[in-house]
């Protein structure tokens, strides 16, 4: 599974650096294409040649040795990895990340790369255990960073507990069935509505809600990871389009309904995530409107209905919508899951605070029209699209 795979290791300050060198070698055995950052303290314990004598690749150790003239390195090498392992991972490694700390080479390419980053922690059982560095590993794996859990054992610092790092066979195993799982899409054709949508007034205002965009571009990420072909429909949004999703911006939501019935015909699985304008202004202004002395009112009419459309349309699509409530969530999803010929609703509780529009984080409840139930507390959208798509996967799978 990791044949051809261009993967970017970072070695920190420990004694279990010196496994590292095995790490490589053994992902190179594989199949994959290994580069290696070395921190200075990872330096005191293992030399970069040793790692170039495996890897037979460049080794980089300061975010100032620019070694291309063409290139910004940390940014040449945080777009070319399709996965990115920190092996052994340090306490200061770790807080370093999860408080967005970049002052060497390995937290500059950390901090730019949007590829899969999977921790391997190795330290002393007290340290591991204490509240700051779980607090920290709490915040990466809400962000999406994997862990992959110490051993316990005997460790350097002569105590026995868990801190010990896992073994190089051990992490390669772990690898190879994460890129197994993650391919649970592999040849799917999938569409990703994301996004508000703006509807005109005049030429300087518009009708619009609050969604930033970041669930759909979640799940356009995580749909790209397992494999899908995936096309991103998105409305007016500040967000970098995922890597290997096709992308394709709309404004209103006439255009998003033309968009997406447009490559309707050809999906799998449809996910309609944006947060579409339910009405638009009847008649569009050409001129600026003036203010007004005294009250002023808008006609709207409604919108077309692009999901309750695709429930109509759809022949074998899995279609999956979601919906933001404030009150009777559950009622209110299950009305639409059935109204609008879902095969699964996403609803979250936008009214609680730290969650839904503009956050990086959600709380969930799926409902799926076979009377099944999953509720996903707070955590990131990315580890929530991930847990939506495999779901989808395996009721495709059972299907066939």
């Amino acid at each position: 599974m990791l044949t051809d795979k261009k993967i970017v290791l970072g070695v920190t300050g420990g004694i279990a650096a010196y496994k590292a060198i095995a790490l490589t070698s053994k992902l190179s055995q594989a199949g994959a294409t290994v580069q290696v950052i070395l921190t200075d303290g990872a330096q005191e314990f293992v030399t970069p040649l040793s790692f170039q004598a495996i890897s037979r690749q460049p080794v980089y150790t300061d975010t100032f040795d620019e070694l291309d003239p063409g290139k910004i390195q940390h940014v040449d090498l945080s777009d070319w990895a399709d996965l990115f392992i920190i092996a052994p991972a340090t306490a200061n490694l770790i807080g370093k990340y999860a408080n967005g700390i970049a002052d060497d080479m390995l937290t500059t390419t950390l901090l730019a790369t949007t590829a899969p980053v999977y921790i391997a922690p190795a330290m002393n059982v007290d340290m591991y255990e204490h509240p700051a560095v779980q607090e920290n590993l709490d915040r990466l794996q809400k962000r999406g960073v994997q862990l992959i859990d110490p051993n316990e054992g005997y460790l350097a610092c002569g105590y026995t507990g868990k801190g010990r790092l896992a073994e190089p066979e051990d992490i390669v195993a772990y690898l190879e069935s994460k890129f197994s799982s993650n391919q649970l899409l592999a040849g799917k054709n999938i569409l990703v509505t994301a996004g508000p949508t703006q509807e005109k007034i005049d030429p300087v205002r518009y009708l619009t809600n609050y969604s930033s965009g970041k669930m759909g571009f979640s799940v356009a990420e995580a749909a790209a990871e397992m494999g899908a072909n995936v096309t991103l429909v998105a409305g007016p949004v500040d967000l970098p389009t995922p890597k290997h999703v096709n992308r394709i911006d709309v404004i209103s939501t006439e255009d998003m309904y033309q968009a997406v019935l447009k490559h309707f015909p050809t999906q799998d699985i449809v996910i309609k995530s944006a947060a579409v304008s339910d009405y638009r202004a009847k008649k569009q202004a050409t001129e600026k409107i003036k203010k007004q002395s005294e009250q002023m009112s808008i006609e709207v009419e409604r919108n077309k209905d692009i999901l309750k459309t695709l429930g109509k349309q759809k022949t074998d699509q899995f279609l999956v919508g979601f919906a933001a409530e404030t009150t009777d969530v559950k009622r209110y999803g299950q009305e639409k899951l059935t109204e609008k010929n879902l095969d699964a609703i996403v609803i979250n509780d936008v009214s609680k605070e730290g969650i839904g529009f503009g956050s990086d984080d959600n709380e969930v409840l799926i409902l799926l029209k076979d009377g099944e139930e999953i509720a996903i507390n707070k955590t990131s959208k990315l580890v929530i699209a991930r847990q939506l798509l495999s779901k989808i996967a395996e009721k495709l799978k059972a299907e066939d």
